[in-house]
């Protein structure tokens, strides 16, 4: 699997916005079926987080007036994933702020985002459920620390990202899994997986 870039973000609530902001980014580095590099910051965007969202991730209002500014951060971290393609838990969420953080300075995103929640419906369907911590506590993957903290839960994504790209291989006979083909399947509702996934070696 060529490197992939797993990101999560931290907000201040749901749809980006003047009032609603990233308040910390985490991203991890997947390579050669490990995690080989992490980038992590909270980030100052001059909007206060709502009372609910401090006691879900314990990103306080005082913490965030002693972070770098937004613009320093989403730049830096837009540098450090450069072209890699992208992926997230529930990557419609993740991808509507890095787009939108993206565009207020003035850059944009040229590559695909995957998405391990579609995935994971598509490829655990025995999973209890496909929440990011159901499932890495499911598939007893490593403890990667607090939950809703943007590295914690992109190094979670990531371990399960590697679980999937091992169930295609071992349990489909998928020799070679790419970014590629995680965007494919994604689409493909659960019950054509095993077609498709057919299809995929007969190519």
């Amino acid at each position: 699997m060529e490197p992939i870039a797993v990101i999560d973000f931290e907000t201040t609530g749901i749809t980006p916005g003047d009032h609603c902001r990233a308040t910390e980014i985490g991203v991890v580095i997947l390579e050669g079926g490990r995690i080989v590099d992490r980038y992590q910051s909270l980030m100052n965007a001059g909007v206060r987080v709502p009372s609910f969202i401090e006691g879900l991730t314990g990103i306080t209002n005082a913490m965030l007036r002693e972070a770098p500014p937004i613009a320093q951060v989403m730049g830096e971290a837009a540098d450090f994933v450069g072209d890699l393609p992208l992926l997230a838990h529930n990557a419609s969420f993740d991808q509507k702020f890095w787009d939108s953080e993206l565009t207020r300075l003035g850059r944009s995103r040229r590559q695909a985002f995957a998405c391990s929640l579609l995935l994971a419906r598509r490829l655990l369907p025995e999973a209890p459920n496909h929440k990011l911590g159901t499932l890495n506590s499911w598939a007893r993957l490593p403890n990667t620390g607090k939950a809703h903290r943007a590295l914690a839960d992109a190094e979670m994504a990531a371990n399960l990202t590697l679980l999937l790209a091992e169930r295609l291989h071992d349990q489909h006979g998928i020799a070679e899994v790419s970014h590629g083909l995680f965007c494919s399947l994604q689409k493909v509702p659960a019950s054509k997986i095993p077609e498709a996934l057919k299809r995929h070696r007969g190519a």
